[in-house]
């Protein structure tokens, strides 16, 4: 049989492509999106959501991730063959609170829930995974990309504009597209990860519990009432141990975790397991004509490697949503791969360093700092940004993975958020945040400005453009009237300066920050010239 139609088919349906596929959605994209596995995957797998990737949940709608996550509950250690407490530590690398920063920790979320959360999304938008059906393969011209997929032993011909693999570390999008795949397969780290039933004496549920070390024989438990009651995230660990031996047995698993607990354990099951050896790998570039990689098909990393994954998608969404529009030249979709590259590379250095740390000390909390909120994350270096306030002097090299500083902020930063902001652009007084503004299917062009009269020009410029695509609003002053004005644009005044502090703009000044949809400042310019220069980037004819 032979079928047409949504431009876009997703392979792989983890987070990683249920989030490429609502970001399309989003935007108005028809998605098609298919998983080889005929049942949705169980198990935590991989469970923590960095401050980062909260964000973009935010801007997706998506709030049960921060609501339903837990914190990280804190390490603790003990003496050897006993239940003494050794050490209390934290898995989550302290920030302090700021307006600018609404999700400053560590979320828990096993990946299951996670997938039935997303899906549960992208049914609003009649849009459900196709389980069960395998990409085959793929040949693709300038005008589109035709799919082989099978399902049930029936083969199917699908033609679609583009494909997306988000279909993991043995991806058949990457082999096929034959993108080399630079790094190494860490022999020397491997751990049995899994979901485990178990009751014990003298365990709380308020700890992560961590037992032995790396170097010999290791354990940690995390209790997670996502599994069951009984419900135990575990991972197991160390050179004395034949890990790949217990990953096939489940009564291996009861008798190694009997060993390195010394109290009464009743097992009741083990639900998923599996052996993770540490893949420090990513690919040389993210595309090839019309078809991409995302997560762990470009870059199979545990610890930051899905929220890295969803950060691809969603970098990748508004560009590619854009270029089907007609609205922007295809050279748009080029910046992704651009973007990313650095991003991952520097992750991988960074994660690296601290899985050393972790393996050398024997202590997992070793060596984490506040760069895994992936909050200073950034793309400065990109051809697509414009930035009238920093000269190419001053640019630094490229550091596209560094900690942030809420002192400094360059186009290609993230965009920091502001609350209580007082909206006046309309009958009543209503009170927002600037995250509230933006969203993944357009622009916002905010203005900082003394006045709305200082603002009229620059708002003109926008005139020219698709009002589907590009949103505006006016930043006044704490000092400002909140008077409600007739404008036809969003109007907010700062009353307690967090977005003046947070944006570094003096009082007085007229200053104009573009957001692109991912949350990233596209420009910081003077005015209408600037805004024109910039959106000549993004838009075709601007």
């Amino acid at each position: 049989m032979t079928s047409v139609h949504p431009p876009v088919l997703v392979v792989g349906a983890g987070p990683v492509g249920l989030v490429a596929a609502l970001t399309l959605l989003q935007n108005g994209i028809p998605v098609r999106i298919i998983d080889e596995d005929h049942h949705p995957r169980i198990g935590q797998r991989g469970v923590g959501t960095w401050p980062r990737s909260l964000e973009v949940y935010n801007f997706l709608d998506v709030s049960e991730v921060n609501s339903l996550g837990k914190s990280s509950p804190p390490l603790r250690s003990y003496k050897p063959g006993t239940l003494e407490p050794l050490k209390d530590s934290s898995m989550d690398p302290h920030m302090e609170p700021s307006p600018a920063i609404p999700f400053h920790g560590l979320k828990l979320m096993g990946q299951q829930l996670l997938d039935v959360i997303l899906r549960r999304h992208l049914e609003k938008f009649s849009c459900s995974v196709e389980m069960g059906t395998k990409l085959c393969s793929f040949e693709q011209c300038d005008e589109g990309v035709t799919a082989i997929l099978a399902k049930n032993g029936i083969s199917e011909t699908f033609d679609t504009k583009w494909i997306i693999g988000a279909d993991g570390a043995k991806s058949v999008v990457r082999k096929q597209l034959g993108l080399t795949f630079l790094g190494e397969t860490r022999d020397d780290i491997r751990i049995v990860t899994g979901d485990i039933r178990l009751t014990s004496v003298g365990l709380d549920k308020v700890h992560w519990h961590r037992f032995g070390n790396f170097n010999e024989r290791g354990l940690s438990l995390r209790a997670t009432d996502e599994i069951a009651e009984d419900g135990w995230q575990f991972f197991l660990y160390g050179r004395e141990l034949d890990l790949t031996k217990i990953a096939e047995s489940e009564e291996l698993v009861f008798e190694t975790i009997a060993l390195l607990i010394p109290t009464e354990i009743t097992f009741e099951k083990v639900v998923w397991m599996s052996d993770f050896r540490a893949n420090i790998r990513m690919v040389n570039k993210f595309s090839e004509g019309r078809v991409f990689v995302a997560g762990d098909a470009a870059h199979p990393m545990g610890g930051q490697g899905l929220n890295s994954g969803v950060q691809d998608a969603f970098n990748l969404g508004w560009k590619l949503a854009l270029v089907q529009k007609g609205l922007a030249n295809k050279s748009l979709l080029e910046t992704y791969s651009a973007e990313r590259l650095p991003v991952i590379s520097e992750m991988l250095e960074v994660t690296t360093s601290m899985l050393d740390k972790a393996t050398a000390s024997g202590d997992l909390s070793a060596g984490r700092s506040p760069v895994l909120c992936m909050l200073g994350i950034n793309c400065r270096f990109s051809t697509i940004v414009l930035d009238e306030f920093v000269s190419s002097v001053e640019r630094k090299p490229i550091n596209a993975y560094g900690v942030l500083d809420e002192g400094h902020l360059e186009a290609g930063d993230r965009a920091p958020d502001a609350p209580n902001m007082l909206q006046v652009g309309g009958a009543e007084l209503n009170t927002t945040t600037l995250f509230g503004l933006y969203r993944p299917w357009y622009h916002t062009m905010l203005v900082f400005a003394p006045s709305l009269a200082d603002a009229t020009s620059i708002l003109g410029a926008l005139e020219a453009y698709d009002k589907g695509v590009l949103r505006s609003a006016v930043v006044l002053p704490s000092s400002a009237s909140v008077t409600p004005v007739p404008s036809p644009d969003l109007v907010v005044v700062d009353r307690e300066g967090y977005a003046y502090s947070a944006y570094l703009v003096e009082a007085g000044q007229t200053k104009v920050f573009v957001i692109r949809p991912d949350g990233v400042i596209g420009a910081i310019v003077h005015g209408t010239e600037g805004v024109k220069k910039y959106f000549s980037k993004i838009f075709l004819d601007a």
